[in-house]
C-alpha cells in the first residue's frame, strides 16, 4: 500500500509537468500562427490546462490529509506541487497579456523566448519522471543542471530585448505594452527554474 501511495506522488508530479508541456504547446500554435482575433480561444484552451493542473495540484493535497507516511517530506511534496502549478499558471498569463492588452501583432524576439520556455518545460518533464527514483538517478543532477542553464538563456534574452524594445520603439504604449510581455515570459522560465531548485534540496536533503 505504501509503495502504491508513493506512486501516486510521483506520477502526480509528472501528470503536472505534462500540462506545463501541452500549455507551451498553445502558446507556441498561439504566436506561430499569430491571430489577435482568436485570443479568445486561445484563452480558453489555455484556462482549461490551468484548471486540469489545478485540480492535479488539489489531488495531492486529499491525499496527504489522510497520508500517514510519505515518501518525502509532505512540506516538501505541497511546495513542489505548488511549484509545478505555478509554471502552467505563468504560461497561462502570458496569453492573458497578449488578450487583456489587445496586442494586434508579435514581436520577432518573442519567438526566440518562447523557444526557451518550451524546452524548459520539456527538460522539466523529463526531469520530474526522472524524480520517481531521485536517490539512483544518474541524470537527475544534469536536468536540473540544464533548466538552470535554461533560464539563464532566458534572462539574457530577457535583457537583449528590453534593450532593443527601449531603444528602438518610440510608441510608449507599445514600450509599456511589450516590457509587460516580457516580463511575463521571463517569469515562466524562473517558475521552472524554482521546480529545479526545490527538487535540488530535496535531492540533498534525502541524500
Amino acid at each position: 500500500m505504501a509503495k502504491k501511495q508513493d506512486s501516486f506522488y510521483f506520477d502526480n508530479f509528472v501528470s503536472c509537468a505534462e500540462y506545463a508541456v501541452e500549455a507551451t504547446k498553445i502558446l507556441r500554435a498561439c504566436i506561430s500562427d499569430y491571430n489577435p482575433d482568436g485570443l479568445d480561444a486561445t484563452l480558453k484552451k489555455i484556462h482549461d490546462v490551468e484548471h486540469d493542473a489545478d485540480m492535479k495540484k488539489h489531488e495531492v493535497v486529499n491525499v496527504l490529509m489522510k497520508a500517514f507516511i510519505t515518501p518525502i517530506e509532505r512540506d516538501d511534496i505541497m511546495l513542489l506541487s505548488q511549484c509545478l502549478d505555478e509554471v502552467v499558471d505563468k504560461i497561462e498569463d502570458v496569453v492573458l497579456r497578449l488578450y487583456c492588452d489587445n496586442i494586434r501583432s508579435i514581436r520577432p524576439e518573442m519567438i526566440g523566448v518562447v523557444d526557451i520556455i518550451e524546452e524548459c518545460c520539456s527538460e522539466m518533464k523529463l526531469m520530474m519522471e526522472d524524480f520517481r527514483d531521485f536517490r539512483h538517478s544518474k541524470t537527475l543532477k544534469d536536468r536540473i543542471i540544464k533548466i538552470n542553464t535554461l533560464e539563464e538563456d532566458a534572462d539574457k534574452a530577457f535583457i537583449a530585448n528590453m534593450r532593443k524594445l527601449h531603444t528602438t520603439e518610440e510608441n510608449p504604449f507599445e514600450i509599456i505594452i511589450w516590457r509587460n510581455v516580457y516580463h511575463y515570459l521571463e517569469q515562466c522560465a524562473d517558475a521552472a527554474e524554482h521546480v529545479a531548485d526545490v527538487c535540488e534540496r530535496i535531492l540533498m536533503s534525502n541524500s
